[in-house]
């Protein structure tokens, strides 16, 4: 009897083991498959699937909450659906579709203030979502088609969008209104009560060439990089001047996503159709190419490793996330994550 007892609780403690394992690493990347419809949570010291969790229809983007316990992931469709799935971290479990109503291909995905932006581009809008009261409290035309993907700096008063099938760049910036409340001044809820004056916000649009998806904004705030999918070529804007003051003539043509490494260092430009390289490696100060790398049959979404050290890249044709040293600017794994990987994001528990 005694020994029955031994192996059981031995059997017990090594279950608990395995559980234990299981759990949602911190940080973690998180990973979609568009054709899984799923999010893998990915272990990045050793690059292996930790668990996969349903994300609703064609999850195409996904970020996680400041505190890294949710994860929030746009069912895009093309316009065909109007929902962003809610996904728990820590239980690993779906939990809720937020239904955005009239608003209709939500794509692109960012977190700030506390509230998360997302882009509808049925509805050429960027719309604003409280997690705290689960209501969307703002929502501001860009008047651009297929606004795609958004960013919003850490002050709040500028917002980044581009906007496929326009071929441009908007640059959306707050300006004090006449009659607002001074700086550091109690906050007055998401709209402001009658007869107070509502803030200005000003857009300026900037060509950057048809197919224009990915972009990224310099670490410093000083650069912002788009690259145009129909004619291969890199738009580069001086953001102090809201111009644009070059366009490289990349030959990178199904370009797709656009990302600055952690140090300001290298620009990466991922190719969807997997032309002469399915990725670009830029020096973001002389401008110049240093290396393509192929990768597959095509590569989609990119994201830097919080520190520096290396970067992933959905290489959707191919099933697989490519994982490369910065340093080396060599592929040193390979993540599998499921069918059509393309969105990423870091969750980092606090």
């Amino acid at each position: 009897m005694k020994s029955r007892f031994v192996s059981m609780l031995v059997l017990a403690c090594l279950a608990a083991g395995a559980l234990q394992a299981q759990n949602t690493p911190s940080p973690a990347l998180l990973v979609l498959a568009k054709q899984d419809r799923s999010l893998a949570i990915v272990d990045p010291s050793t690059l292996k699937v930790v668990t996969r969790i349903p994300a609703g229809p064609d999850p195409h983007e996904v970020v996680s909450s400041p505190d890294g316990k949710l994860a929030f992931i746009s069912n895009y469709g093309f316009g065909a659906y109007h929902t962003i799935s809610v996904v728990d971290l820590v239980t690993q479990k779906p939990l809720y579709r937020i239904n955005l109503g009239v608003l209709w291909g939500p794509h692109g995905l960012a977190f700030a203030g506390g509230e998360l932006y997302f882009t509808a581009e049925v509805n050429k809008v960027i719309g604003r979502y409280n997690p705290s009261t689960r209501r969307i409290d703002w929502i501001l035309g860009t008047g651009q088609n297929r606004t795609h993907m958004v960013m919003v700096s850490k002050s709040l008063n500028r917002i980044f969008t581009s906007n496929v099938n326009s071929g441009a760049i908007s640059i959306i910036e707050k300006t004090k209104a006449p009659g607002e409340p001074p700086p550091g001044a109690p906050a007055r809820g998401p709209g402001p009560p009658l007869g107070a004056p509502i803030p200005n916000w000003n857009e300026t649009v900037i060509e950057t060439g048809i197919g224009t998806e990915g972009f990224d904004v310099s670490p410093d705030g000083k650069e912002l990089w788009a690259a145009a999918a129909q004619k291969g070529t890199v738009a580069i804007i001086d953001l102090s001047a809201n111009k644009l003051v070059q366009t490289l003539q990349a030959n990178l043509r199904g370009a797709n996503r656009v990302k600055f490494t952690s140090d300001g260092k290298y620009v990466f430009v991922s190719c969807l159709r997997g032309e002469g390289g399915d990725l670009a490696v830029f020096d973001a100060h002389s401008r110049e190419l240093i290396k393509r790398m192929h990768l597959g049959h095509g590569a989609a979404g990119i994201l830097m490793q919080p520190g520096g050290s290396r970067a992933y890249v959905s290489c959707s044709p191919d099933n697989y996330v490519a994982v490369i040293d910065l340093k080396t600017l060599q592929v040193v794994g390979h993540i599998y994550p499921g069918r059509g990987p393309d969105g990423l994001a870091w969750a980092v528990r606090q």
